[in-house]
């Protein structure tokens, strides 16, 4: 089963979806979560997948609902590839989709109604692990107290959250160690075949499937990548899984950064980016003395990207490093943290997890499994 399974809706609400009919978005949206301008040749080239399961359709629910699901799902996916950087489809009004990744453990979309919770049950899942906030739930329109009343109710299958904020990379470094030691436990405790997902299983379901896979199961975090790229098309931010690791083994220390633009005929000038997400922005001060606008900042290690909006324009500083385009022509601004001794054993370990082709050492991993088993318990919530 490493095809991608649509689980179609047969209720009031909605679920999300890869594209997979041609049809074009409702509406084009102006949103402020970017990663770098997106151009009109890049659309076309979406992450497009068949749906081979299931009998009925969206057109069961009210026509209504249906269009205003197909609206903000255009909207979302609108959000989403803009803030990840790559052209990304989700249709919540197909339903609930999900692709085996290992025999164990299965990656998809958000559950929307309780009838998505048989359907996994009856593929042997154990063990459900949502990653979405309350706000992503709210968006569509998916009563998550129903659907975990009545997992509970059915007595062979636990429903968890692990809350990591939508589009945000930093945000998923941070959580990582929490959200896996929480699924590693769940894991353990519970067996069988656990469904991992966030809203369209695109973003924080895979790269929290791909921490699992390199931390605990053994993988080197390339071939797990390519493993998972193979069963599921997706975008996961290897750089929050790369510097999450090199966090627990070295620990988490800041450095002050400054960043400036200079121009004093512009009336703001704001960041987006660097440890904050693409959803939100800081402004920076201007300094009349030095002409120049400025922001200081304390971040963790690790490799920032950012962009400048100037009087509500996206624009690239060409006064700071930019990074290589990605495959869909995305560029930023970036900027590399390191350690005051760059030359220390930590700075060298961080250098090397954080690098092309991260590997653990049996040491390392063993530290990580440790790690991971001895975090404090704060599984309230079951």
């Amino acid at each position: 089963m490493n095809c991608l399974q649509y689980l179609p809706r047969s209720s009031v609400l909605p679920l999300q979806g890869f594209k997979c009919h041609q049809r074009k978005p409702a509406s084009s949206i102006s949103v402020n979560m970017m990663v770098g301008m997106i151009n009109s040749s890049d659309l076309h080239r979406t992450m497009a997948v068949k749906a081979i399961s299931g009998s009925a359709s969206s057109a069961d629910t009210d026509g209504a609902d249906v269009k205003e699901d197909k609206e903000k799902s255009d909207i979302y996916s609108h959000n989403m590839t803009e803030a990840m950087g790559a052209v990304l489809i989700y249709r919540h009004d197909l339903g609930m989709n999900y692709n085996f990744i290992c025999p164990d453990l299965i990656v998809g979309s958000c559950i929307q109604i309780p009838e998505d919770v048989d359907s996994l049950r009856k593929i042997g899942v154990k063990t459900i692990f949502c990653l979405q906030q309350d706000p992503d739930l709210e968006y569509f329109g998916v009563d998550i107290n129903v659907i975990r009343e009545y997992a509970k109710k059915c007595g062979d299958i636990q429903h968890l959250r692990a809350e990591i904020r939508d589009f945000d990379a930093f945000d998923l470094r941070i959580q990582f160690p929490t959200v896996v030691r929480k699924l590693y436990r769940a894991i353990n405790r519970n067996g069988g075949v656990t469904y991992i997902h966030c809203t369209a299983g695109l973003g924080r379901a895979p790269a929290v499937a791909l921490a699992y896979m390199f931390w605990v199961q053994g993988y080197k975090l390339n071939e797990a990548h390519d493993l998972l790229l193979s069963k599921r098309p997706c975008f996961p931010k290897m750089d929050a899984i790369k510097s999450a690791t090199a966090d627990i083994l070295t620990g988490l220390r800041k450095r002050l950064v400054t960043l400036t633009w200079k121009d004093d005929n512009c009336s703001t000038v704001e960041i987006s980016g660097l440890d904050i997400g693409w959803g939100q922005r800081i402004t920076l001060n201007f300094n009349e003395e030095k002409g120049l606008w400025i922001l200081e900042r304390e971040l963790l290690e690790g490799r920032y990207e950012y962009k400048y909006i100037i009087d509500g324009e996206w624009t690239l500083n060409q006064d700071e490093p930019i990074s290589a385009p990605n495959k869909d022509g995305h560029v930023n601004n970036y900027i590399q943290v390191l350690a005051d001794n760059t030359d220390s054993i930590n700075a060298e370990i961080r250098k090397r997890l954080t690098g092309d082709d991260p590997e653990l050492t049996p040491d390392e991993r063993l530290k990580i499994r440790q790690f991971l088993e001895t975090f404090p318990d704060d599984d309230g919530e079951e």
